[in-house]
């Protein structure tokens, strides 16, 4: 969910752009160098998948896999969706420079909520258990995310009320959608490459 350029008011801009830049440094201070790779290859996930968008009023909606990225990821989560949304800005002008502090928040946000929620039971869960957590992360994260979407607009005035609750009901097939991805490439990482279940930990 890019919003786009012109949207917002300068206030909800400056916190958005203030709670990213802090996102940004725990993520940066939590990755490690050695992370580095999986963040760059997730992070590279997540600005593929964004390419198709659908037009929403003032904002679109797209696959987005942060709820995916969030749980291999952890606090990471914020740099490689901010690479990810800084190259859509400028390559292809999704979202916009000036907006790139809510929208990097409105999707990496969700995305860590969902790892501390969802993550510890796809090391210690059964079949069962791994695939229920996966969809969950993969809908609430495009909940959050359309939910701190719509709040944005709504603080950047009454006029965006009806838009907000658009970007809401628009998002519904999303998280559907998001959740059965995700637990497709859980459960294909826990055939494979089970390591990369627990590599969020913090």
């Amino acid at each position: 969910m890019h919003i786009s350029e012109g949207v917002l008011s300068a206030p909800v801009l400056a916190g958005g752009a203030a709670l990213s830049a802090a996102g940004l440094a725990l993520g940066l201070r939590k990755m490690g160098f050695e992370r580095l790779p999986q963040v760059a290859l997730l992070s590279a996930v997540f600005f593929v998948a964004s390419l198709i968008h659908l037009p929403v009023g003032p904002a679109s909606l797209h696959l987005v896999l942060n709820g995916l990225v969030g749980l291999l990821l952890g606090w990471a989560a914020f740099p490689a969706i901010f690479v990810g949304l800084t190259l859509q800005a400028i390559l292809f002008q999704y979202g916009g420079l000036t907006g790139l502090g809510v929208n990097t928040l409105s999707m990496a946000l969700p995305a860590v909520i969902c790892y501390y929620a969802f993550a510890p039971w796809l090391r210690r869960g059964g079949k069962a258990a791994l695939l229920t957590a996966a969809f969950a992360a993969g809908f609430c994260s495009v909940l959050l995310a359309g939910v701190i979407t719509a709040l944005s607009l709504y603080l950047s005035g009454e006029a965006f009320l009806a838009a907000a609750w658009g970007v809401l009901a628009a998002s519904l097939p999303a998280m559907v959608i998001e959740g059965v991805v995700t637990s497709a490439a859980v459960w294909f990482l826990k055939m494979v490459r089970p390591s990369s279940l627990g590599a969020g930990q913090v």
